[in-house]
């Protein structure tokens, strides 16, 4: 008999919980129930799921009885709050927040990348930050091919990877500005943010807070993340992270250093065109190569625009970009599901 299972989605009426639920509805695993939670604010409103409505429920820590798989998505302090009632109670914790993403206990996963990983789960599984989740699922197909000495990314993200207050903001400052209104820019609850720039018209680097060494969080995270997930310390990454007013979809501009001599841009190509999860779009002849707006909805990683660097025989550049709610976020957490399954780890 074929296993049915229930899932929960913590933070169902984000940004990101959202299009968890959208996502399930076509799944390739069999559910059987549905528990959509959230705060106490939200407890009482009703979600539609395959055609039926759910009532969404306050998180507590009995919100997990009977759950197979807990999809995490409402802020690391949620996270650090009940993952562990929801792994007590016989659940996999899917964490879409940086709570756990460090932990060496730990499996950070990005399914194209490192599968295996999710066998060593103790009860918790991290979902990769948005910006680092699409470079690795694209830099994975090179690095197997030809090694993979230095990363140097800068990334243009969108406003969505601050939730759905950030989107609003862009959206009132853009038409503030248009009318010639003036506006203070509202500050967003971010700790130790001691400014707030406005966002309509303007590139701001800086995501998150600094660091003691001057990069961000966000940049630490991208550095981090990367080596744990590809299991290799001796990685050079360098990141700059920088947030633009676009709704969805994060570009980043990206140079790779790879270990082998003599590879040809076309090789590089040819190892990005038949990658899993990886569409290259890559034709500067007719103008084809990967922009936020064409990414917005879409599953995938687009790669476009590489080209070898001027200098280093050994050095790419490259384009990526990906719809940072869906593969940078849910997609990625509802694939880790579906790889538990597939692989029988559930």
């Amino acid at each position: 008999m074929t296993k049915s299972y229930h899932v929960a989605v913590v933070g169902a009426t984000g940004a990101v919980g959202t299009q968890m639920i959208q996502l399930l509805e076509d799944v390739t695993f069999p559910i059987k129930e549905v528990s959509f939670l959230s705060s106490a604010r939200s407890a009482g409103k009703k979600l539609t799921f395959r055609g039926e409505e759910v009532v969404i429920k306050e998180a507590t820590p009995e919100s997990f009885a009977g759950v197979d798989i807990a999809l995490f998505s409402a802020g690391g302090s949620i996270s650090e709050r009940f993952a562990k009632d929801a792994v007590a109670h016989g659940a996999i914790v899917i964490d879409n927040t940086s709570a756990f993403r460090m932990h060496p206990d730990v499996p950070l996963v990005v399914p194209e990348v490192n599968p295996e990983a999710l066998r060593d789960h103790k009860g918790i599984i991290a979902n990769p930050n948005c910006s680092t989740i699409q470079m690795v699922a694209a830099l994975q197909p090179i690095r197997a091919a030809y090694g993979l000495n230095r990363i140097i990314v800068s990334t243009y993200q969108a406003v969505s990877g601050s939730g759905i207050q950030a989107i609003g903001e862009l959206q009132t400052q853009s038409q503030a500005i248009l009318n010639g209104e003036d506006f203070t820019p509202a500050v967003m609850p971010v700790k130790g943010d001691k400014k707030h720039f406005q966002i309509a018209f303007n590139a701001l680097p800086q995501i998150d807070v600094f660091t003691d060494n001057d990069y961000t969080y966000e940049e630490m995270k991208m550095v981090n993340e990367t080596k744990k997930i590809m299991g290799d310390e001796s990685i050079k990454v360098a990141a700059t992270c920088v947030r633009i007013p676009v709704i969805t979809g994060h570009s980043e501009s990206v140079y790779i250093e790879v270990e082998q001599d003599n590879v040809k841009v076309s090789e590089i190509q040819e190892a990005l065109r038949t990658a899993p999860g990886v569409v290259l779009e890559d034709d500067t002849a007719n103008q084809v190569y990967p922009h936020a707006a064409s990414s917005a909805g879409k599953k995938e990683v687009f790669v476009g625009r590489v080209r070898h660097d001027l200098d280093d025989t050994k050095g790419f550049h490259m384009w990526i970009v990906s719809d940072n709610l869906l593969k940078g976020a849910a997609w990625n957490s509802i694939q880790i599901a579906e790889s538990l399954i597939e692989q029988e780890i559930i």
